[in-house]
């Protein structure tokens, strides 16, 4: 099966897409990552990315088709895909409906985190992350403690983009941009809503439900 996973600054959804590719064998497609590997290989592609990045501009939208239509090409990942970052518009959702088509595949499901903006507001702005070990805090949700944090407090940061201003300006931008492509998968009846605002395993049993019930 082929999945897209949506979800708003902050709606875990990353977590969520490493839980979905363990348990059920998917390979994550991530547009970042892709355009990384490209700049890494020093391809002429490669060059060109790094120098439309490095002048603050976006990577156009048939850079990244290209991308995408490698991996939806290669038959290794044939119908095992999870897009997460993409499509991020109307026009990449329906160029990728074309590439999966040409390559006799289709997507299976188009699951969206539900998560409001309060919520996401307290998971991001009480993030914390200790520099020493790595491991990430919240101190709404998760706060660090003598029990699970043995390095000292000072270790404990945040990022320099998680202000509320900030923060609201991600959702409010992610919504808008998002809303076409969401109602587009709607009518092709591909559309599930998940509570985002649940427990990490609540979520995840409820994407498992979805998932198993397209496995057979």
């Amino acid at each position: 099966m082929n999945i897209i996973l949506f979800g708003p600054p902050g709606a875990g959804k990353g977590t969520q897409a490493e839980k979905i590719v363990k348990s059920f064998n998917l390979h994550k497609v991530s547009t970042g990552e892709l355009l990384r590997l490209e700049v890494e290989k020093k391809t002429d592609l490669g060059n060109k990315i790094k120098s439309i990045l490095s002048s603050g501009q976006f990577v156009s939208d048939e850079i990244i088709n290209n991308l995408i239509k490698k991996i939806v090409s290669d038959k290794i990942f044939f119908n095992r895909l999870i897009f997460d970052g993409y499509p991020r518009n109307l026009s990449q959702a329906k160029n990728l409906e074309l590439l999966l088509k040409q390559n006799n595949q289709k997507i299976s499901c188009v699951l969206n985190l539900n998560v409001k903006k309060e919520i996401v507001l307290k998971r991001i702005l009480g993030r914390e992350t200790c520099t020493k070990c790595k491991l990430i805090f919240n101190k709404y949700f998760n706060p660090a403690t003598y029990d699970n944090h043995k390095c000292n407090a000072k270790f404990l940061e945040k990022r320099s983009d998680d202000n509320e201003e900030a923060i609201i300006n991600r959702f409010n931008d992610y919504l808008k941009k998002t809303l076409p492509i969401l109602n587009f998968y709607k009518e092709l009846n591909l559309l599930q809503k998940i509570n985002g605002m649940n427990e990490i395993d609540e979520i995840f049993k409820e994407i498992c439900t979805i998932l198993t019930s397209l496995e057979t």
